[in-house]
C-alpha cells in the first residue's frame, strides 16, 4: 500500500523548476505503478498550471504503457493461447480505463444468438452461413471501406460499438465467437489480406492440412476455396508458401494488428504512438 500523504506531496513537486528534483519525483511516482494513477488523475483535475498538468498526463500514460508492455510480455511468454486476452491488451494501449467485461459481454451476446439457432447436425458450410446471418445481417457488422486507415478499426472495443472494422479486427471477433461455439475457424496470415480457415482436423490427410474452405470476414463471411488463394497469390507475383494457406499463431495475429496500427498512426503523423507500438511489436519478436 502506498502512503497517500507522500504521493500527494510528490505530485505537488512535479512542476518544480529544478530538473534534478523533477527527475527524482518522476522516478519515485513511476515506481508506485498503477496505485498512483487515481492520485495523479485527481491532482490533474485540480491543477491549474499547464506544466504540472502536462507532466501528470505524461506520467499517467507512462505508467499505463508500462502495464500494457508487461501484460503483453506475460501473455506472449505464457504461450499466447487466448486471442481475446491478446487483443484486449492492445485495446488497453488506447483505452486503459475501458470496462473490459463489456467487451466480453458483447461477444457472449453474439455467440448466444448464434447458439440458439445452431442445429446439432449442421454441416460446416451451414454453420458458417448461420454465423454470417447473425454476425452480418442481425448484428450489422461490416468492413469499414470508407475509412479503412482509421486506427479505431483495430481496437476491438470500438469495432464492437461501431460494427465497422478492418479485415483483421472483424476476423478476430468472428474466429473468437466461432471457437467459443466449437466451430474450428482460425486466422490465416495471407499477404495484404487476413482471412479465416475452417479446419477439420479429423480429415487432415484427406484435404490440404484439413482445411475445408476459407472465409473472408471483411466481405460478409464469403466462403471460397484454395484455388482462389492460389489465384490471389499469383496476382501478387508471390511464390507458394505454406504459411499463406494454414492457420497462424495468435502472436502473429497480434503482430499484424500492431503493424496495422503503426501504419495508421504513421499516416496521421503520430510519431510518439508509432515508437510505442514498435516497442510492443518488439516484445512479440518482430
Amino acid at each position: 500500500m502506498i502512503n497517500p500523504t507522500e504521493v500527494n506531496f510528490l505530485i505537488r513537486l512535479l512542476d518544480d523548476p529544478d530538473a534534478e528534483v523533477y527527475e527524482h519525483v518522476h522516478k519515485k511516482l513511476l515506481s508506485f505503478g498503477n496505485e498512483a494513477i487515481e492520485y495523479l488523475e485527481s491532482a490533474f483535475e485540480q491543477a491549474f498550471d499547464p506544466i504540472q498538468q502536462e507532466r501528470i498526463a505524461n506520467l499517467v500514460h507512462e505508467i499505463q504503457f508500462g502495464i500494457v508492455k508487461n501484460d503483453l510480455k506475460l501473455w506472449y511468454q505464457g504461450g499466447a493461447f487466448d486471442l481475446l486476452q491478446g487483443i484486449l491488451i492492445i485495446n488497453r494501449y488506447q483505452y486503459p480505463d475501458l470496462d473490459e467485461q463489456r467487451v466480453v459481454n458483447q461477444i457472449e451476446a453474439i455467440k448466444r444468438d448464434i447458439w440458439i439457432q445452431m442445429m446439432n447436425e449442421a454441416s460446416p458450410v451451414e454453420q458458417v452461413k448461420l454465423m454470417n446471418h447473425v454476425f452480418y445481417s442481425i448484428h450489422g457488422f461490416s468492413g469499414n471501406t470508407t475509412n479503412h486507415r482509421d486506427p479505431q478499426n483495430s481496437y476491438i472495443s470500438q469495432v464492437l460499438e461501431s460494427k465497422k472494422g478492418n479485415q483483421i479486427s472483424l476476423a478476430i471477433i468472428y474466429s473468437i465467437i466461432a471457437q467459443k461455439l466449437d466451430i474450428p475457424v482460425y486466422g490465416v496470415n495471407l499477404p495484404q489480406h487476413f482471412i479465416l480457415a475452417y479446419l477439420d482436423e479429423s480429415r487432415e490427410t484427406e484435404f490440404e492440412g484439413g482445411i475445408l474452405f476459407y472465409i473472408n470476414a471483411f466481405n460478409k463471411g464469403f466462403i471460397f476455396g484454395r484455388r482462389d488463394v492460389d489465384m490471389f497469390l499469383k496476382q501478387l507475383n508471390l511464390q507458394f508458401d505454406k504459411q499463406f494457406y494454414e492457420p497462424c499463431a495468435n502472436a502473429d495475429i497480434i503482430k499484424r494488428v500492431l503493424r496495422n496500427l503503426i501504419s495508421a498512426y504513421e499516416h496521421l503523423g503520430s510519431s510518439d504512438k508509432v515508437d510505442e507500438l514498435n516497442e510492443l511489436l518488439a516484445i512479440l519478436g518482430k
